[in-house]
């Protein structure tokens, strides 16, 4: 299994047999370059398909979630420098981060079914308790309406779009139906600069493509030599046309897509 994300020429990527130290690959080469060492990371007890990983431009630093059994965190390393690494404590059961435009970190905590919003010194921004409609958030990424989009990390699985306020806007599962069917466990988000929103349906071995209505929904056709293989991580790069999957199953690959067309 692999989490991914990238900033500029830079691809990170955590993978759970390396949980200790984050790989940085060259996004033009596709060759490993160096490594990340995330100290507090890799104990025996890691609950491997929590981790989270996210990218921050704007203050040039990769968030790492720490889940396990007697650690619940996030460790922020320095992308400059010596990479040095600092944390914090968080809500239980850290799962998917992500960056939002006010270059805070937004964490989605499984544990108890809240949302999480720090700045990048770990000083609390915001905590939205989700209401009913939503529960084990697995990933949560902010809309440029302000609205968050939550997967829900159970089968049959959901996707909901929520408020401030924690109550759902929009949300596609259980009940609603359409020609892609039901969710399966679906893992990581990731949004277009247009509010469309990629979902990695681990279950079902595809990564669809929804608007932030949740109205319109659709799988991508992504060619790869024996199909996707249980989606997790998922990293869009829309400057280079460019998805990267990092697979659960198979041979747990980091599969990347070029030309995607949303």
């Amino acid at each position: 299994m692999a989490a991914v994300t990238s900033l500029g020429d830079d691809v990170f990527v955590l993978r759970h047999v390396s949980i200790r130290h984050v790989q940085v690959y060259d996004a033009v080469s596709c060759t490993l370059q160096r490594h990340i060492t995330v100290l507090g990371l890799g104990r025996i007890k890691y609950m491997y398909d929590r981790i989270g990983l996210a990218a921050c431009a704007h203050y040039k630093c990769l968030y790492v979630s720490a889940c396990s059994w007697d650690q619940q965190s996030i460790h922020r390393a320095e992308l400059t420098g010596r990479y040095a690494v600092t944390k914090w404590s968080v809500a239980s059961e850290p799962t998917g981060l992500s960056v939002n435009k006010a270059h805070n970190v937004v964490v989605a905590c499984s544990g108890v079914n809240k949302l999480q919003e720090y700045t990048t010194n770990g000083s609390l921004v915001r905590e939205i308790c989700l209401h009913a409609g939503v529960t084990s958030p697995r990933h949560a990424v902010q809309l440029s309406s302000g609205d968050y989009v939550v997967s829900q990390r159970k089968s049959p699985g959901v996707v909901s779009v929520v408020g401030v306020d924690g109550q759902v806007r929009h949300s596609y599962g259980q009940s609603q139906t359409s020609d892609v069917g039901q969710l399966k466990r679906p893992t990581c988000l990731a949004v277009t600069k247009n509010d469309d929103i990629l979902v990695a349906d681990r279950d079902n071995n595809r990564i669809l493509s929804m608007n932030s209505s949740l109205s319109s929904i659709q799988e991508l056709t992504l060619p790869v030599d024996g199909g996707i293989q249980q989606p997790w991580g998922l990293c869009l790069d829309e400057s280079r046309g460019r998805l990267y999957v990092g697979e659960w199953g198979g041979s747990y690959r980091l599969l990347v897509f070029d030309n995607v067309k949303l």
